[in-house]
């Protein structure tokens, strides 16, 4: 068999309520020359049974399994080991690609030779398939060391992944951003204006299911090693916190953050308030803010940041003019617009 242009790889645990929908987006592309590997990282919600239909008959589609779970780094690096192809986008067992999204990340990689990864901000949904929030362009001119795309949109060399380390367990729950930034480092980071998919915020999401505390102390190093990159340190994502380690406000805020999309209360206000690194800063307002909003009234606030953020996208419209990608790099702080 002659080897695909792309591999789209899906690592998937216990992802059955809309893995059906995730599949059909990729088959639906209408860029033809690719595979599907869909990793089954030890499912046992009926997603094995899932997968066997959806890939029957269908030759664009090869599916592994394993008989239990491995983690979330683990199975990302098992995927993209899988892949046969020298570029591999990521896809995810709750979010959608839109039905070009292939074609325009391919044209993006082979117009630019120093393109490492490429990916684009996330309209988003709630678990039944109702719209959450618009696509946040305002983040693609605001410098920082946070990614303006979803890990769901992520197209990267394979050569590049194998040379960066691929993911870290220590990472896990947010080991695509700690892969970026090591990405950065040996070539460009091209982020699309446009969205190429839909994020769901779902119910089966891995942070909200997973352990809370491991969650908690795994964003807590994710904020510690956001602050050495924004310093221009080394950063470290295999230092362990300790348990009883007070944790940054943005780790609640994080958790709460899916909650309020998916049209539910956050949890997390009385947690912040015993657990969280509060002091008198504008990150402890905010984070008090936001959560405590959550919890009381989370309908108000999505309408509040759904307002918001139409109108800083009707400001990012016009400064971003004809730009159809934009480059991200977190090391240096610095984003620059190009047409293609």
């Amino acid at each position: 068999m002659s080897i695909p242009a792309v591999s789209v790889v899906l690592p998937v645990h216990n992802g059955e309520p809309h893995i059906a929908d995730a599949v059909r987006s990729i088959l639906a592309q209408s860029f033809a020359d690719f595979e599907l590997v869909i990793c089954d990282d030890g499912s046992d919600d009926g997603t094995s049974e899932a997968v066997q239909r959806l890939s029957a008959g269908d030759p664009r589609i090869r599916v592994a399994r394993r008989p239990a779970k491995s983690g979330v780094a683990a199975a990302g690096n098992w995927a993209v080991s899988e892949a046969a192809a020298p570029l591999v986008a990521i896809a995810h067992a709750d979010d959608l690609s839109h039905p070009d999204r292939l074609a325009r990340q391919v044209a993006i990689m082979r117009d630019n030779g120093d393109c490492v990864l490429t990916g684009a901000p996330a309209e988003a949904i709630d678990w039944r398939g109702e719209r959450a929030h618009p696509v946040d362009l305002w983040r693609l001119l605001r410098p920082g060391v946070f990614a303006p795309l979803a890990h769901s949109s992520a197209m990267f060399r394979r050569a590049a992944f194998e040379a960066a380390g691929g993911y870290r367990s220590a990472a896990d729950y947010w080991e695509d951003l700690d892969l970026y930034w090591r990405l950065a480092r040996l070539g460009r980071i091209l982020v699309s204006v446009e969205p190429v998919s839909t994020y769901r915020h779902s119910r089966t999401s891995i942070r909200t299911r997973d352990d809370t505390l491991k969650v908690e102390r795994s964003l807590e190093a994710m904020y510690r090693s956001a602050q050495a990159v924004e310093a221009g340190e080394a950063f470290c994502p295999s230092v362990g916190v300790p348990l009883e380690t007070r944790l940054h406000p943005r780790v609640f805020v994080a958790r709460s953050w899916s909650r309020v999309w998916a049209g539910e209360r956050a949890l997390a206000l009385p947690q912040l308030l015993r657990r969280g690194r509060l002091g008198f800063n504008w990150g402890t307002v905010e984070s008090l803010a936001f959560v405590g909003w959550a919890t009381v009234s989370p309908k108000s606030l999505r309408g509040t940041l759904r307002l918001l953020t139409r109108w800083r996208n009707r400001s990012a419209r016009r400064r971003l003019g004809d730009a159809d990608i934009v480059a991200w790099q977190p090391l240096r702080g610095a984003t620059e617009s190009e047409s293609d």
